[in-house]
């Protein structure tokens, strides 16, 4: 028996070893790994997040954890699918170079899984996921940090005329991050005043637990050890 799962485990290692079969492979394990990170990132976040802020029984509440750990991991499985599947197509059928992956490919890529992954609505509500919404918006704000970067880089494809020049570079560089930083927050607390229900739910809710709930108590116990 022993010897029967050795020879099994040895053929399966030289098809997955033999590089005719890297790229469909390649396609297989990413989609394992979007899965596997998506289950690590997101299951513990919702458990602390929907244990402590939402209302229910154990059993709703342990449903939703489920629900939310399922679609973050499906999805990004299905994107690495979609992405690497279409890179290698393009690599391979694109109108490059065959066996060499143009410029844009990663681009297309990414636009293909970003549109039939985390662009849809659900067919039920109609709504946008909560989870979508949240990785989509995790996403964006990494793209506009690295592309302000780049902004002020000499000699990258984004490089702005006047401040990715030597020595402006450096002083933006100093400067912008307290700046944005200092726009952003007065930018949500002026929302989370207003217009509140523009917000992203989580969002809403975490900062009526910080700013709106803390101006209510009436003893002790609810301004100590307890909200309510």
């Amino acid at each position: 028996m022993a010897s029967s799962l050795q020879s099994l485990q040895s053929s399966i290692e030289r098809i997955i070893l033999d590089p005719r079969y890297h790229d469909i492979l390649a396609v297989l394990k990413g989609a394992r790994n979007g899965a596997v990170y998506g289950t690590k990132v997101r299951f513990p976040h919702a458990l602390v997040m929907i244990f402590l802020f939402r209302s229910g029984t154990v059993r709703e509440k342990f449903w939703l954890v489920f629900r939310a750990t399922k679609t973050h991991a499906r999805n990004l499985a299905k994107f690495a699918t979609i992405y690497k599947s279409t890179v290698m197509l393009l690599k391979h059928y694109g109108p490059g170079e065959p066996g060499k992956e143009g410029p844009y490919d990663t681009l297309v890529a990414g636009l293909l899984g970003g549109y039939f992954v985390f662009g849809g609505r659900s067919r039920t509500s109609g709504k946008i996921s909560s989870v979508n919404q949240q990785i989509v918006i995790y996403v964006f704000a990494r793209v506009v940090l690295a592309l302000a970067r780049l902004a002020v880089k000499e000699g990258s494809p984004v490089a702005l005329p006047v401040v990715s020049r030597e020595g402006v570079s450096g002083r933006v560089s100093h400067y912008a991050w307290p700046v944005f930083a200092s726009v952003s927050w007065g930018l949500v607390m002026w929302l989370f005043r207003y217009h509140p229900e523009d917000l992203q739910p989580s969002l809403r809710s975490s900062m009526s637990y910080i700013y709106a709930q803390s101006d209510e108590w009436d003893g002790l116990r609810n301004f100590i050890w307890h909200n309510k």
